[in-house]
């Protein structure tokens, strides 16, 4: 089954604004930018994707996106995440692909053997929520139009509903490195503890994390 991820990327100056009261608008275009990068390279270890694509307004996305083999699809009306995996969306139904993996760029703990498992066997709609488990942070959908994609607060339900009225099987699936996301001070304090029990993964994340800590004032 031909399968495309799609990572949906906002601009990275104006990404992670929650995150204000903890890091200045540096600190967080960088922490975004090098969450990106880990999901990406993790996502190339797949085996089970055939292509990646991000969708994204941002030049330093589309030139990290381009180094590392993905299709960089325009984001021009920068119209928010759903909007953006619905472009990804129309791209792999032009380019034949029977199914899709929709996954943010802010879960730099992605485990690639995690989503091998998770596109293993299942129906039409898996649904991965996020860490408080009202959000999504993950969607596999086959054929890729199976439900519209509509995330933000409140997120699983609607998809759930969503794939109820489709007439579809849909599937709450909780992948522990999918569900955590980072928007919040207190998301960050949970990423930096999962990496401090973890040797190995974010490679690049764990190293802006510990500049910022080099620099963060006593």
């Amino acid at each position: 089954m031909r399968t495309l991820a799609i990572l949906p990327v906002k601009t990275f100056g104006a990404a992670k604004q929650r995150l204000a009261p903890a890091l200045g608008p540096d600190s967080r275009s960088a922490l975004a930018r090098t969450m990106f990068t880990d999901v990406l390279a993790s996502l190339r270890e797949v085996s089970a994707l055939d292509a990646l694509a991000v969708v994204t307004a941002d030049p330093a996305a589309e030139a990290d996106a381009r180094r590392a083999g993905a299709t960089v699809l325009p984001d021009t009306e920068e119209a928010g995440q759903s909007a953006a995996a619905a472009i990804g969306i129309s791209h792999a139904l032009a380019e034949g692909f029977e199914r899709v993996l929709l996954v943010p760029g802010d879960t730099p703990l992605l485990d690639p053997g995690e989503v091998e498992a998770l596109l293993e066997g299942r129906g039409p709609v898996s649904i991965v929520p996020d860490r408080h488990g009202t959000g999504t942070n993950a969607l596999v959908l086959t054929p890729p139009d199976a439900i519209p994609p509509s995330f933000g607060p409140g997120s699983l339900e609607r998809h759930v509903t969503a794939a109820e009225a489709a007439g579809v099987p849909g599937t709450v699936e909780r992948i522990p490195t999918l569900m955590l996301d980072v928007d919040t001070g207190a998301d960050l304090s949970a990423l930096m503890a999962a990496l401090a029990e973890r040797s190995d993964g974010a490679a690049a994340t764990r190293n802006a994390l510990r500049e910022l800590q080099q620099v963060a004032p006593a």
